[in-house]
């Protein structure tokens, strides 16, 4: 699935961090600031080598825990098609907290490939209270969109800035319920913190209980630790490391995507 989506069975996805959307609590009150910088760091990301992109709602925090705002989707619609008007990569979305239904209606509009869902199955407690997985409703959103076929969904596996509700389930289990019974098309592995690297040991844990299955780096991919990431997993998913000077806030640096993209295929 990755090599038909992405042209390479390692895709490096890097992500654009949305600047505060209207109906989330920083919003200033501007639209074209968003959309220009959005374009800046997609532009950024393509110069730089990446596989595909994904464009988040990243500074709308404190984020919802379910439904984003009817005015926060409109204007992630408009990021989303600046963007896709100056790339020829494939374009995912994320809607946090975890607003799956609009990740996937806004996929259709654009002409996305594919979303990333923070919590895809079971329940975690987060920042946002608990937040439950809407796996079957999430599938049969898509399907009444008639988008099963076209819209991928990568499901994150105990996903970071989250702690599992109750007795935590094993890494292996949880991966299964989100593959086997959640019907995700990838999965992603994160650290415990955004920017915080993936325990090698979990990736070689799910690695190993579904070998078949999609899987890629969530958090903390840097230029340093790529190509060890590489070796288990499938693909990286990464932002922290490509921001000017390191630091969060700061725009994407394509000399960092350069460096990262380098590092992952030095023989390239």
């Amino acid at each position: 699935m990755l090599e038909e989506l992405f042209g390479t069975n390692q895709p490096i996805i890097g992500v654009v961090h949305l600047l505060p959307l209207p109906g989330s609590p920083r919003w200033d009150g501007q639209i074209e600031p968003i959309c220009q910088r959005a374009e800046q760091e997609a532009v950024a990301l393509m110069t730089g080598g990446i596989d595909g992109i994904i464009v988040e709602n990243f500074f709308d925090a404190p984020f919802k825990k379910d439904r984003l705002d009817p005015a926060t989707v409109a204007a992630f619609a408009l990021s989303i098609k600046r963007v896709m008007s100056l790339c020829d990569v494939p374009i995912g979305i994320n809607c946090l907290r975890n607003d799956g239904l609009s990740a996937v209606a806004l996929a259709v509009a654009t002409g996305a490939h594919f979303i990333r869902v923070n919590i895809f199955t079971g329940a975690m407690v987060t920042d946002q209270g608990i937040i439950e997985g809407q796996a079957h409703d999430l599938l049969m959103y898509r399907r009444l969109l008639q988008a099963h076929k076209r819209v991928k969904i990568f499901a994150d596996i105990l996903v970071k800035h989250a702690t599992a509700f109750g007795i935590a389930p094993e890494i292996e289990l949880a991966a299964k319920d989100a593959s086997d019974r959640g019907l995700a098309d990838a999965l992603i592995v994160t650290g415990s913190q955004t920017g915080q690297a993936a325990d090698a040991s979990d990736l070689q844990r799910v690695k190993k209980v579904l070998p078949d299955m999609p899987l890629l780096v969530g958090s903390g991919c840097s230029k340093e630790n790529i190509s060890d990431l590489l070796e288990v997993a499938d693909g990286v998913i990464v932002a922290s490391s490509l921001k000017r000077e390191g630091i969060l806030k700061n725009p994407i640096d394509v000399d960092r995507v350069s460096s990262l993209v380098t590092a992952a295929r030095p023989k390239q």
